[in-house]
């Protein structure tokens, strides 16, 4: 394949996925169908098939796509300069208002990352595990410095990430609106102590 060839494939590839994401905000996961995303594109139900195998394999583009943007967040913070107490926070709110933006204000959107835990739960497990790296590599540059103390440095992004996972998850985030529990820069407070060097 030629390098143009190669090039317009990729950005059909684009298109398909920008179109998708479009229809499945706009009428929802389930409503939408391989021809409405076709008809969008002024293409065949075929021509979509030959880039994607099933509506399905779609949505995990889509969803991966979603959160590959709050991975690439959430490596620019680890890799910014600064004091590592103020990056570790920037980092665990970053995830939560990206999170909060996408899913909880848009009901179709969040149908969608329903959909995906059920149905395409390795996508997500793979997300998840690549936030519990930008976490955990912030953490070991606050080792690095003095300012945490975390013998397990893997432990210590896993539990932090299940401090946080009523502000992380979706559909906890959702839930949790408007109930009785800390705010956000609390439970950011306590995880920061249990960091802390305990002189």
């Amino acid at each position: 394949m030629t390098l143009v060839a190669e090039h317009i494939e990729g950005d059909t590839r684009d298109r398909i996925l920008e179109v998708a994401e479009r229809l499945f905000r706009q009428i929802g996961y389930q409503k939408t169908t391989v021809g409405d995303i076709a008809k969008e594109l002024r293409m065949s139900p075929a021509n979509v098939y030959r880039f994607f195998e099933s509506k399905k394999a779609i949505h995990q583009a889509v969803a991966q796509s979603l959160m590959g943007e709050v991975e690439l967040e959430a490596q620019r913070i680890v890799a910014k300069p600064g004091p590592v107490k103020e990056r570790f926070r920037e980092l665990l709110t970053t995830v939560h208002r990206m999170n909060t933006e996408r899913y909880v204000g848009d009901s179709k959107l969040h149908e969608m990352v329903e959909i995906a835990m059920e149905e395409d739960w390795e996508v997500c497990v793979a997300h998840i595990h690549r936030v519990t790296e930008a976490i955990g590599a912030v953490i070991a540059q606050g080792v690095a410095s003095g300012d945490f103390e975390a013998p397990d440095l893997p432990l210590a992004a896993l539990c932090t990430c299940t401090a946080m996972i009523r502000f992380f998850h979706p559909q906890m985030i959702a839930q949790a609106d408007n109930k009785p529990g800390p705010t956000i820069d609390q439970m950011i407070d306590f995880v920061i102590a249990g960091l802390s060097p305990r002189h």
